[in-house]
């Protein structure tokens, strides 16, 4: 199955101007002036996409969503259900990395296993954190290190929750512990062995994670810390741990993103060591391309700078090297939006249309035996960003902004 997509403005995410892309089922095979006869002449099944008027990026990389849902923290019933396939899709993620938060109770890790693997099957790259809040942390084998070596899925640990009143208190001993085991079981399945940390509010902000590097033989690259963007001063301490050689991601559950980037860049953050993650739970997957919207459209930040934070950079401290950039040889997982509006066009994801001219093409497999019809919307889903943090400070954003979504059986 050959896919042409002619007339479009590249982003690999460089700027490389007015190309064709080719596309063979999972690979880009070609990048550039492409003859459509010559295709067309192969006598193969082909389709062809004009993509004029538009800009064709790799396609999103969500390093952190609650894929089973939010457990809430005003009782049972303030839970929220589980990220569909069609919300992933429609939001222009191609790959989600899914996790576990304060909750390893009702959310279990083979929950979250059989959620990522359903994914999968959606036509979907998808990967998961072994863990949570907790420490010792939750994991599918008896260990961590062996949920890493022996579980496709899983690329390595998190989200460990350290400044925070909801984490277990760990001590900077048993981080340790858990870091290098992270890496040991990396380096020998040829994962990224990275340990992902959620950074709460609390005084302490990211001392644990600087003592860890001192004191501990803990290289800075094993280390991805989350929620960066509580304050100014995690920000700077966050900017400081990146030259250091740390990942920091900020999250887009606020609407803060172009602010908090803005401060990034302004205090002289290095670019390559950021990346942006949409912490869906409560919140809209949509809410990170919402945001990455709003920097390039209304905050005229350029795409080229925004791009990497949600493509190349992610796989790069994911450690997959076939994802974030558009180059032959490549996984076929791209955008086609309009230049103008950056509105959705087409999400392909490992070859697979997921949706074609603006319309998701699929639907999740579970509706093929069912006749039920769901409907659920967030009271904060008219199309309004969520409230923003004064100066990053105030409390994080915890009223429902659920995209509007509908499930129909057949």
């Amino acid at each position: 199955m050959f896919t042409l997509i002619e007339n479009g403005e590249i982003y690999s995410p460089v700027k490389l101007g007015k190309k064709s892309i080719l596309i063979a089922n999972e690979r880009v095979v070609a990048l550039g002036d492409i003859d459509r006869k010559y295709v067309e002449g192969l006598g193969v099944e082909a389709e062809f996409i004009d993509a004029s008027g538009c800009v064709v990026t790799p396609g999103i990389i969500d390093p952190h969503q609650h894929l089973l849902g939010g457990s809430g923290e005003s009782g049972f019933a303030s839970q929220t259900p589980e990220i569909s396939a069609t919300e992933i899709a429609s939001s222009g993620i191609t790959t989600v990395v899914g996790c576990l938060g304060a909750d390893s109770v009702m959310k279990t890790m083979p929950g979250l296993l059989a959620k990522v693997k359903g994914l999968k099957e959606e036509g979907f790259n998808a990967y998961m954190w072994s863990g949570g809040y907790n420490i010792p942390p939750t994991s599918i084998t008896d260990s961590v290190r062996n949920d890493v070596m022996f579980i496709d899925e899983v690329i390595g640990a998190g989200e460990v929750a350290i400044a925070d009143q909801r984490s277990s208190g760990p001590t900077v001993q048993e981080l340790a512990r858990l870091v290098h085991d992270v890496y040991v079981g990396g380096m020998l399945s040829k994962k990224a062995g990275v340990t992902h940390f959620h950074v709460g509010e609390g005084v302490d902000r990211l001392s644990m994670l600087r003592e860890l590097i001192d004191k501990h033989e803990i290289a800075p690259e094993w280390i991805y810390a989350t929620h960066i963007s509580r304050s100014e001063k995690l920000m700077k301490e966050a900017i400081d741990l990146a030259k250091n050689g740390s990942w920091v991601d900020i999250d887009t559950a606020d609407g803060t993103l172009a602010e908090c980037v803005r401060f990034y860049m302004d205090h002289t953050g290095w670019e390559e060591k950021l990346t942006v993650s949409s912490d869906a739970s409560i919140t809209s997957p949509a809410n990170l391309l919402d945001q990455l919207r709003n920097c390039v459209i209304d905050e005229k930040i350029p795409l080229e700078t925004m791009l990497p934070l949600v493509t190349s950079n992610t796989a790069n401290v994911l450690k997959l090297p076939m994802k974030g950039t558009l180059e032959p040889g490549k996984a076929s997982d791209l955008l086609v939006m309009t230049a103008e509006q950056l509105e959705i066009r087409e999400v392909i994801s490992l070859g697979r249309r997921l949706v074609k001219e603006g319309e998701v093409a699929f639907s999740e497999q579970f509706l093929k035996e069912s006749n039920r019809k769901i409907k659920l919307e967030g009271e904060k889903s008219n199309g309004s960003s969520p409230p923003k943090r004064a100066d990053f400070a105030s409390e994080r954003f915890q009223a429902a902004y659920v995209e509007s979504f509908i499930c129909e059986g057949k």
